[in-house]
């Protein structure tokens, strides 16, 4: 087993849940449900502080610990992927969770009896939202239904603590997509799996790296790599515009021949903000998808793996 953890500029808490972890993992070893070769993989996206170091650090110290540095930063879906694909080629399981310590560990006991069950793929799920403000619970609930409506498949309440079988990384590497939204894909995928339900708890230390911005920028590119709904809703909004333009101008042919017609600045702006507004809006949605496709078609690696400790084999 290997547990993949990405880290952003995370020098304040990572070394407060690298024991945690590493506790956790000697106790599954002990307890005979996870080989003793097992490991923490730690992916350093990127950071500009002394992450990659302590990385280092912890690795010189014991072996269990490991890790893999990317050239860049290249945002928390390609750093996990780059985990994910590494993780692949030396366990049967992998399991995916954050490095902040607000994901159960626990948890995992639960998530290694699904698998030993038939389960694939596990995804913690949470139970609640307490630790959140009354914005972010909103919001993300927002978000989930938002994407279901949009015909994006995903588990609701679920981010990325998961476990995963190598065999479906296997299947999971055949897609080649630049814009990742792993909480959507791992569906498609498909296989059997299951949920386990978790207390997400506070952050142990340093601050958050996913601001607002960066949660929607995360739904974005959720709903516009998984789905074309949106594009759709702009040919549906297209026709009922169209069809309230040309009533009105049969009511204003009909008004004129009957000598009622009444000019007017207002109204006149008001169907040109409206019109505006509703082309600007669909050239948007448009522009990110044409975006996308630009990006896509240059097929530019995801990600570039700089440096590796404690790694025998070679990941992707």
């Amino acid at each position: 087993m290997c547990l993949v953890i990405p880290c952003y500029n995370e020098q304040e808490v990572l070394p407060v849940t690298a024991p945690i972890f590493l506790e956790k993992l000697i106790n599954l070893i002990t307890s005979g449900k996870i080989s003793q070769d097992s490991k923490i993989l730690f992916i350093n996206d990127g950071s500009s502080d002394n992450t990659w170091q302590i990385i280092n650090d912890l690795s010189s110290h014991d072996s269990h610990y490991s890790g893999i540095s990317l050239s860049r930063n290249r945002g928390h879906q390609n750093a996990l992927l780059a985990g994910l694909l590494t993780a692949k080629d030396f366990c049967d399981i992998t399991i995916s969770l954050d490095c902040d310590g607000q994901d159960d560990i626990d948890a995992i006991d639960s998530m290694l009896d699904e698998y030993l069950s038939g389960s694939e793929i596990v995804y913690g799920v949470r139970s609640d939202r307490l630790t959140d403000t009354f914005f972010k619970r909103t919001s993300a609930q927002l978000f989930y239904k938002l994407l279901n409506s949009m015909g994006v498949e995903s588990v609701y309440n679920h981010a990325d603590y998961r476990l995963i079988t190598s065999r479906v990384l296997n299947h999971l590497a055949d897609f080649k997509e630049v814009n990742l939204f792993l909480r959507g894909m791992l569906p498609l995928v498909g296989f059997k799996s299951s949920c386990v339900m978790y207390s997400r708890k506070e952050r142990l230390a340093g601050r958050t790296h996913y601001p607002l911005r960066k949660m929607f920028a995360l739904a974005f590119d959720g709903i516009t790599s998984l789905s074309v709904k949106p594009l759709t809703l702009i040919a549906y909004t297209g026709v009922i515009v169209s069809l309230l333009g040309f009533a009105g101008i049969i009511w204003a042919v009909i008004e004129s021949l009957l000598g009622q017609t009444v000019t007017g600045w207002a109204s006149v702006m008001c169907v040109t903000c409206f019109l505006g507004g509703i082309q600007l809006l669909s050239l948007g949605i448009i522009g990110g998808y044409t975006g996308k496709i630009y990006m896509e078609t240059k097929h530019r690696p995801r990600f570039i793996i700089s440096e590796r400790i404690n790694l025998n084999q070679e990941g992707e």
